[in-house]
């Protein structure tokens, strides 16, 4: 909490919790002929108090120190000035007269309670969490001390005595909204998110209207990873509201992550017609266009941003390879054409140009224009990735092998130069080679998923190192659980291991992710038969075959399913 929200707090915690009676504002101007010391200071007090709710705290400090003279030992007084202190910005002495409240009367709350919040503003947290233990000892069934104790002790990682505190207090008052809004807060802060829902959900029953709550909620359910909780919490907290605030942001971005891509396009259009839509709004919105195959849709977004902001080079990309995607080459590389040689995205589309002329029959042009390019941009490893790329698409391996292995004094440390490098030695059936290059990513980068994935699918090939492919394929998932991919290489290992039941769940996962891979159909309709499942290994074999009709091996697979003689 802010110092300045945080004395303010505490202004009007004194001003309603003080034990003495105030004037009336009728009465206070109205001088009786004779007051003995107290009852006279008490009369300054009530003038000093209509001065500073007038916000005349020169005056109301004057008036004060009158009063103190006139009863020195009151040290509701001395805590009086202590806040008007607090006011105007001078701590310090502010601090003095609190202490001196202190001393006067030990068993007097408020100045404990501001040397708190003074103490714990100035960073100084264990200080302060002993003056408020004190203030709570005083009057445990006020809730300030308690959530100002917790803040310290948050801070100072003291999570046991957090918690204890926080359940003394909802002990004695199950209405605190802030009590358990800060065990879930505490909880969340010790990693125990499950704990952390449980109390904001408590919150939540006991003020449904606290956001901050419902915030923290989501934020709880997305750390322990369940994503569809999150996402109902925050669709729950936009509502109808068409505004585009954090949260609804919040909850594009999760929808976005979680590849429901066309709930997410609905909550961006919303932002667009609120008027909250900027570059970076309609940026989402093309892309997840373009993951739908919406190409038209995502070349109408991407020109309309291009038409305010020209120089817009990522947005040009974007509209490139929508163009490319849907088939209009011609248009596609026109697009390409446009950005400058100093744009950061002049990289990547001189890799698009080079394929579009090799897709068009141009494939001398094609090396020609990244050859051209690397000569230009010697320093960037892209360049000479996507010629050894074409290279592999044009059937010449041992010529893409040549330029890594040239880029490798250069590039030596880099993961994505191994990768490659290791891609081209399988191209040429050297596996041990292949292997030993994917291992030094690894070593490179032990949390490359690309080259985990791809080293246990290649053992599990050939059904070698099986566990230690399991261990591969596992962190591989870990790291991209939605990839359709790993899931098939994680399937296919524990078919390889006779797990047919954690063959089938991972197999079944990877197919429904990717509907039209062949070799993952495949792979579920192999175990599906190991299985004796014949029926559901028909269906897959089938559907392979429709995807790719060219591969006779899964033409003899239906027929042994059928009880069919196979093809030689």
């Amino acid at each position: 909490m802010p110092v300045i929200s945080l004395l303010l707090l505490l202004v009007a915690l004194l001003s309603s919790c003080a034990a003495v009676p105030v004037t009336s504002p009728e009465a206070s101007l109205q001088s009786p002929p004779t007051y003995d010391g107290r009852s006279r200071a008490l009369y300054l007090y009530s003038r000093a108090r209509l001065a500073g709710l007038e916000g005349d705290y020169p005056t109301a400090l004057n008036i004060l120190r009158d009063a103190v003279e006139l009863d020195p030992s009151s040290a509701f007084l001395n805590s009086a000035i202590a806040e008007i202190k607090l006011k105007i910005g001078q701590t310090d002495e502010a601090l003095e007269y609190i202490l001196k409240a202190i001393q006067l009367d030990p068993d007097y709350r408020p100045p404990y309670l501001m040397a708190g919040s003074i103490m714990a503003a100035g960073g100084k947290d264990l200080e302060a969490a002993e003056y408020l233990r004190k203030a709570i000892a005083l009057d445990p069934a006020k809730e300030d001390a308690y959530l100002q104790l917790v803040i310290s002790l948050n801070r100072l990682f003291e999570y046991g005595e957090s918690v204890s505190t926080l359940k003394s207090l909802v002990k004695a008052n199950s209405d605190s909204v802030l009590g358990y809004y800060y065990l879930g807060k505490t909880y969340g802060q010790m990693k125990l998110y499950r704990d952390a829902a449980g109390y904001f959900a408590k919150t939540l029953e006991l003020r449904p209207d606290f956001e901050q709550a419902a915030i923290d909620m989501a934020a709880a359910y997305e750390a322990m990873g369940d994503y569809t909780k999150a996402i109902e919490t925050y669709k729950g907290l936009v509502g109808g509201d068409d505004d585009a605030t954090v949260v609804q942001q919040r909850l594009i971005q999760l929808l976005i992550q979680q590849r429901r891509f066309t709930e997410a396009l609905k909550y961006l259009n919303q932002a667009v017609e609120s008027g909250y839509g900027g570059q970076e709004t309609m940026r989402k919105i093309g892309l997840i266009h373009m993951e739908l195959d919406h190409f038209d849709e995502a070349i109408k977004v991407f020109s309309a941003i291009l038409e305010k902001d020209p120089a817009a080079h990522q947005i040009r990309l974007y509209l490139a390879i929508a163009y490319e995607e849907k088939g209009d080459l011609t248009s596609a590389y026109k697009e390409f054409l446009k950005i400058p040689t100093d744009s950061s995205s002049y990289i990547d589309a001189i890799g698009h140009r080079a394929f579009i002329l090799k897709e068009q029959g141009k494939s001398e042009q094609a090396l020609a224009v990244l050859k051209a390019a690397i000569a230009d941009n010697p320093d960037q490893l892209e360049l000479y990735l996507n010629l050894s790329s074409l290279y592999e698409a044009l059937d010449r391996p041992n010529d893409g092998l040549a330029l890594l292995f040239t880029a490798e004094k250069q590039f030596e440390s880099d993961p994505r130069l191994q990768f490659r490098i290791g891609v081209l030695y399988d191209k040429l059936g050297k596996r041990s080679e292949s292997i030993e290059r994917m291992k030094k990513v690894i070593s490179l980068n032990p949390n490359d998923a690309q080259a985990l994935n791809f080293l246990g699918y290649s053992y599990a090939e050939m059904g070698i190192h099986l566990e230690e492919a399991l261990t591969y394929l596992k962190k591989a998932v870990d790291i991209r659980p939605n990839d359709g991919f790993f899931l098939d290489s994680l399937g296919w290992v524990y078919f390889k291991m006779k797990n047919y039941d954690e063959a089938v769940r991972n197999l079944e996962k990877a197919a429904a992710l990717v509907e039209d891979d062949s070799t993952i159909s495949e792979h579920l309709g192999d175990v599906y038969a190991a299985r004796k499942e014949q029926k559901k290994a028909l269906k897959a074999y089938r559907k392979a075959f429709e995807i790719d009709p060219d591969h006779k091996e899964l033409l003899n697979k239906i027929r042994r399913i059928k009880g069919e003689p196979a093809e030689r």
